[in-house]
């Protein structure tokens, strides 16, 4: 019995070590997460102009541009903004995924919005995530004050 179980153990953390992001072509259409409605989104940057004066949004929805996705697992995903800096995604309770195929689509994302620091252990990890360069990861030496979004649900609309 102990070596099933211990058997199952090493397994389960094989798979998670494997983990890669879902396959799919990311339609318009599709959803991820919570199926949400998309009517009445607001525009990005309509929103980082609230997040900049002070406003945080429980629950808002958001239209925008996919720039980046998480090549090993799919777990996390950048915005674009209007300024060529980019708003963070992260999915609430580690819950779903995006596919590759996400990127360069334009999604409405629910879920809470707010303006956060992240720290440079964080910064340096989302760059090895990104297969970026050691001389790349080594030039995080900074936090950086960020749109951060944990997303509930998102859907693909172009």
């Amino acid at each position: 019995m102990k070596k099933l179980f211990l058997t199952l153990i090493i397994a389960g953390f094989g798979f998670i070590a494997n983990a890669q992001p879902p396959e799919g072509d990311a339609k318009v259409g599709e959803w991820y997460g919570e199926k949400l409605n998309t009517e009445g989104a607001l525009n990005i940057n309509d929103v980082v102009a609230k997040l900049e004066g002070g406003s945080e949004f429980d629950n808002v929805k958001i239209k925008a541009k996919i720039t980046e996705v998480c090549p090993k697992k799919g777990c996390w995903l950048k915005l674009e903004l209007n300024d060529g800096k980019t708003a963070m995604v992260k999915m609430k309770d580690y819950g779903f995924f995006l596919p590759l195929a996400a990127k360069g689509k334009t999604v409405v994302i629910e879920g809470e919005a707010k303006m956060k620091t992240t720290s440079v252990a964080e910064l340096k990890h989302y760059a090895e995530d990104a297969k970026k360069s050691k001389e790349e990861i080594d030039a995080i030496k900074e936090p950086q004050k960020e749109v951060k979004i944990t997303a509930r649900g998102i859907t693909i609309v172009e």
